[in-house]
């Protein structure tokens, strides 16, 4: 439970409020915490009413998951521009975590304080990959993850059509939108995030993964294509931070983790089935359009006018860009019937290996990864190409079998109740069971924080957020009165982004052009407080109008929401 007093709880819940990515590493239990505060979300309830979703009901798992994805494909984009939420410093965030955990422990799991654990990133140079090359090398962004309303209004904001958020906000916004819309168990459904990448694994027909927008089916791990290898980059080449579910979390960082042993080992060996093929004719074919240098070695022969003709299998995977049909499956023929023939040659190519003849071994012989005679057998099978064959048949193996770096099982197992909302039907009932759970469970109240209720959750962790972490506002205000700010504001939609008694941040204001009175006086409180620190604030109400205080200067604001106000308690967080 948050005790005002306690510097740690304090950080905390004010950090349920933005939400960084700095934040959810810290405290593992903000990433469920954001996935019940969407399950609560009003928006994702109706979704439900949404034709796309008639007769779900009547769906078995995997074919309600991929209703699910294509309704988030379709309206939402992945955004990660470093201007939407703004920059701080490394001294900054050390700053603020310096009792929480030190830079040489943040430089081994965080990429912008020195981690290096994806070589792709750091091979293009990490920092002109996002951007920050045209600051300090001092200055990292605020990637903060979006409640779904956050992600719902990127459509107000110009240059999208649609909603959008990076990978945590998408990650957590899949965990709530399985559940809720597509009925899949909580139980089923475990989130993942690396120093670079948050994903899910949803124990649904062998495994599937969320990564980003998309869906990677175990079939679609092994295709080899742009698109697998994108996805498989993380787990191949991060190790994974964390793990969490409704039962709780493992973390890399701490010696407790309240995820129970039993489900958390369960979990591992289904991920690591996931992660694991034995070797097909079709996996070989996913292996060769996956590693480039080894199709110089192969050829495939096709039969046209009743005569064998040859051609080199890296002019077909070509043609696989415009066709439905490909190499490996039962639709190859497809393929070379749909290449001119002027594009084959009339005799074998010389040090080409012809991938038909191994087709026809593994109609025969099947080759396990885990059996030694089986590898043996495939030394023996690509003795003959230009690839050196040691070479060859251990990076085909490293294809086949991914070894994902977990968190370790040397942890001090603590016993946690599930959030079971299995029983719950109704939005309503999930906010009364988790409002009755709350005192006892964590995740449940730092909820409601994420959830951005201020009926039900404290002032000061928001008032803490609004005015130490939102750049963007300040920075974009820099170089205006504050009475011609305050007319700007009032100039903008009173609508906010939040129903009920749910505030946005100041920056979530200035982003999308629009908050109810309330929070656009809160949002002219951040950029006061940002120029002049100690000038003394208050914020009186009448009826329906906010009167806000600063020294000898007045604000009214309308404003529609029945919330308390803040009290002088809350506003030292800003007095000082």
């Amino acid at each position: 439970m948050y005790n005002s007093k306690d510097p740690k709880s304090l950080e905390k819940y004010s950090s349920a409020i933005t939400l960084s990515d700095m934040e959810i590493f810290l405290f593992p239990e903000l990433l469920y915490a954001l996935v019940l505060a969407n399950i609560m979300s009003p928006i994702l309830w109706e979704w439900k009413k949404h034709p796309w979703f008639a007769n779900m009901g009547k769906m078995k798992e995997y074919r309600r998951l991929l209703r699910t994805k294509q309704f988030i494909m379709d309206n939402f984009v992945f955004n990660l521009d470093l201007d939407t939420w703004g920059l701080t410093t490394k001294d900054t965030e050390l700053a603020r975590f310096s009792d929480f955990v030190d830079e040489s422990t943040l430089s081994k799991s965080n990429a912008l304080f020195g981690y290096e654990g994806d070589k792709y990133y750091f091979d293009i140079d990490i920092r002109r990959h996002f951007g920050l090359d045209k600051y300090t090398s001092d200055v990292i962004p605020y990637w903060k993850t979006e409640t779904l309303e956050a992600m719902e209004a990127f459509k107000h904001k110009e240059g999208y059509p649609t909603g959008a958020g990076e990978c945590v906000s998408l990650s957590t916004l899949y965990a709530a939108a399985l559940f809720v819309v597509g009925g899949i168990p909580l139980e089923k459904i475990h989130l993942l995030a690396t120093p670079l990448h948050s994903q899910n694994f949803i124990d649904v027909k062998g495994g599937v993964l969320t990564n980003n927008r998309r869906i990677v089916t175990k079939n679609m791990w092994f295709n080899g294509t742009e698109l697998s290898a994108k996805a498989r980059r993380a787990l191949e080449n991060e190790r994974v931070t964390m793990v969490v579910n409704n039962h709780g979390y493992i973390h890399t960082l701490y010696e407790e983790a309240t995820l129970p042993q039993s489900e958390y080992e369960q979990f591992s060996q289904k991920l690591k089935n996931y992660l694991k093929v034995d070797i097909t004719y079709e996996i070989l074919a996913s292996f060769l359009r996956h590693n480039s240098h080894a199709q110089k070695c192969f050829q495939v022969m096709h039969s046209c006018c009743g005569k064998p003709r040859y051609i080199e299998i890296e002019r077909v995977f070509q043609y696989e860009h415009s066709s439905k049909s490909k190499i490996g499956d039962s639709t190859q023929t497809n393929l070379l019937h749909e290449i001119d023939e002027d594009e084959y040659y009339t005799s074998p190519i010389q040090n080409r290996v012809i991938l038909n003849e191994l087709e026809h071994f593994f109609k025969s012989n099947e080759l396990s990864i885990d059996n030694t005679d089986s590898i043996d057998k495939l030394r023996i099978l690509m003795r003959h190409t230009c690839y050196e064959v040691n070479q060859f048949v251990s990076e085909l193996l490293l294809f086949c079998r991914t070894e994902p770096t977990l968190p370790s099982t040397t942890k001090r197992w603590i016993s946690q109740s599930p959030i079971d909302l299995s029983p719950f039907t109704e939005r309503i009932e999930i906010i009364e069971y988790l409002e009755s759970i709350r005192k006892n469970h964590p995740i449940a109240d730092l909820a409601f924080s994420a959830y951005r209720d201020l009926a039900r959750s404290p002032w000061k962790p928001f008032l803490k957020a609004a005015f130490e972490r939102n750049p963007v506002c300040i920075h974009a205000a820099k170089k205006r009165e504050i009475d011609e700010i305050y007319q700007e504001l009032l100039t903008w939609d009173n609508q906010s982004i939040y129903n009920g008694t749910r505030l946005a941040q100041p920056d979530e204001v200035w982003n999308y052009t629009r908050g109810d009175g309330f929070e656009k006086a809160i949002t002219l409180l951040s950029i006061i407080k940002s120029r002049t620190p100690k000038e003394f604030v208050s914020i009186q109400r009448k009826k329906y109008t906010l009167i806000v205080q600063a020294g000898e200067k007045r604000y009214s604001f309308t404003t529609a929401k029945e919330i308390p106000l803040p009290t002088t308690e809350d506003f030292k967080i800003i007095q000082h």
